[in-house]
């Protein structure tokens, strides 16, 4: 017969969760309710007259060929970013998997960009490629290529990219890094010993071994692109030129807090949600299928 293992009611557990319900409560579940609340109401700039309206602001949204362009460019952002940051930070994790000597100092090195606040990484890339100070604009210059992302929106896309990514690789370098040093060193000693080199050793070996971080980066990278990128495009191009660069998250801001449309924001803002909780299911659902644990 079974026994059951009864502990004594206690209230320290409560008293430890406590402090990140009430985070959660605060900071995601009140402004998701308030935003969900707005999202049916029809307000004026100052909050005096309010309508409720039902759907009618999704209603808008759905024939709003703006909105629906910067679904697309939503998309291809967020696609570009991952990518770049997730392969660009595998490469160099890589690399310093392998370095004995002075490999702290170099395993530094790649970790600082993500100590830069977004905003403050967005202007580094300003001053890098401003068509009139930057650096680069000057090395192009000599390839043919005239650099002035204030009035071409594809170079400015572009910009805000590699910008995003660049944040990005020090987060991705340190998971896949300690991904890489849990891996038995006897495996990649086998592999060795079988005649394997060591390109054909990491596709072979580490990268499947690694495949859970990749998926679980895969989702934060997807959130990071959706959300946390606004301060880098804030700072580099205001979602311009021509709405070129006006991704999800900053038409949420540019219509609620420049346009003052605050039912239409909070509907944005609820859709986004509702689209990234629906696009982490999936990855679960079906890209978690091709993780190997």
């Amino acid at each position: 017969m079974l026994k059951r293992v009864h502990f004594p009611t206690s209230l320290l557990p409560y008293l430890l969760v406590a402090p990140q319900v009430i985070i959660t409560l605060v900071f995601f579940v009140w402004p998701a309710s308030q935003a969900v609340y707005q999202s049916f109401l029809i307000e004026d700039a100052f909050g005096i007259s309010t309508e409720f309206v039902w759907f009618e602001n999704f209603t808008y949204l759905a024939g709003d060929e703006q909105y629906l362009g910067s679904f697309g460019r939503t998309i291809f952002f967020s696609v570009c970013v991952a990518v770049l940051s997730m392969s660009a930070a595998l490469v160099l994790a890589g690399f310093a998997d392998r370095i004995v000597r002075g490999a702290t100092t170099y395993r530094t090195l790649l970790i600082w960009p993500y100590a830069v606040a977004p905003v403050l990484a967005g202007a580094l890339w300003v001053f890098m490629f401003n068509p009139t100070l930057g650096i680069f604009p000057y090395i192009l210059e000599f390839v043919g290529v005239d650099w002035n992302h204030y009035l071409n929106g594809s170079q400015a896309m572009a910009l805000v990219v590699f910008a995003a990514a660049w944040k990005q690789i020090a987060y991705n370098f340190l998971f896949y890094l300690a991904a890489m040093q849990s891996i038995p060193r006897s495996l990649i000693e086998a592999a060795a010993i079988d005649g394997a080199g060591p390109i054909r050793r990491f596709w072979d070996h580490i990268f499947p071994l690694v495949s859970p971080t990749t998926f679980f980066l895969l989702v934060i990278n997807a959130v990071y692109a959706f959300f946390d990128t606004f301060g880098i495009i804030h700072a580099v191009t205001q979602g311009g030129p021509a709405n070129a660069t006006t991704i999800l998250v900053y038409k949420v801001y540019n219509d609620g807090f420049v346009g003052l449309d605050l039912g239409g924001s909070a509907a944005q803002s609820v859709i986004l949600m509702v689209l990234v909780i629906a696009m982490t299911v999936v990855q679960f659902r079906y890209v978690e299928r091709k993780v190997e644990y």
